[in-house]
């Protein structure tokens, strides 16, 4: 293949500015626009709810500390256990990188249980509402992922190929590019659209975890499996496993909302 055939990779500082020890990063930034736009479209969206301001701010901030604890616990048990095992202490050293989106998840769906239970809420009507505000964040996140230059994807001859820093001189699928389009621009649609109307209490949470686990699954062949992990037997990788339990739960979670639905109707 030939390199110059390709595109080449944007020469951008990950840091945009320094002040002193402080710098902000690109990465950081997009987790910023994702939790600001997560915030101005939950406020968009209150007035469906009988939900203080105050008790949103709560939910949401539990909400994000469930991202980052759930994401770092996550990509440790998930991506790297036997580092675990050597070093403990390498669980806490976030600032060394690596986060798991499937961990993430796991995270913030405990921190809306637990709050819904304080609050005496039904937790799959938070999980309904949360739902839509996710895809915008996951898509920010690809973007720091592409600027980064980091998770590429597989060698490829495509014409949008790029020759990313640190991966070799064969140009690559942009599967961050791939997935802000999937796991965060369509998949935001599908789910804003689908939740304006009223629906089964269930279904929108349901259609999150089918849709985002469908759109993993299929750019996950696209993207470069993990060094370390590589590919299992029978050629799926580690995020496509993780993705399987996932749809199956969505499909599960949709189909109970529904019946539920409907049983109710019948009363």
């Amino acid at each position: 293949m030939s390199v110059s055939s390709h595109l080449s990779f944007p020469d951008i500082d990950p840091i945009i500015f320094e002040i002193g020890p402080l710098a902000l990063r690109w990465y950081g930034l997009m987790y910023l626009v994702g939790f600001a736009a997560a915030f101005f479209l939950a406020n968009r969206r209150l007035s469906r709810t009988a939900w203080t301001k105050e008790q949103l701010s709560d939910l949401l901030f539990w909400c994000f500390v469930g991202v980052i604890v759930g994401g770092r616990f996550g990509y440790v048990f998930f991506y790297n256990f036997s580092y675990l095992l050597q070093d403990p202490m390498y669980l806490l050293r976030i600032w060394e990188g690596g986060m798991s989106f499937h961990g993430g998840c796991i995270g913030v769906i405990l921190a809306a249980y637990l709050y819904a239970k304080k609050q005496n809420w039904s937790f799959l009507a938070v999980g309904d509402f949360i739902a839509p505000l996710v895809p915008i964040g996951l898509g920010a996140g690809r973007i720091g992922n592409f600027i980064n230059g980091e998770l590429w994807g597989r060698t490829t001859d495509v014409p949008w190929a790029f020759v990313f820093p640190g991966a070799g001189n064969e140009p690559r699928h942009p599967s961050q590019l791939y997935e802000f389009a999937l796991e965060g621009v369509l998949l935001f649609i599908i789910l804003w659209l689908y939740s304006v109307k009223p629906r089964p209490v269930g279904s929108v949470g349901g259609l999150f975890l089918a849709g985002y686990g469908s759109f993993r699954f299929i750019v996950e062949y696209f993207r470069e499996p993990d060094a370390h992990l590589g590919l299992y037997s029978f050629g799926l990788s580690q995020g496509q496993l993780l993705c399987v339990p996932m749809i199956l739960a969505g499909i599960g979670l949709i189909a109970y909302s529904f019946k539920k639905h409907q049983a109710t109707r019948q009363k």
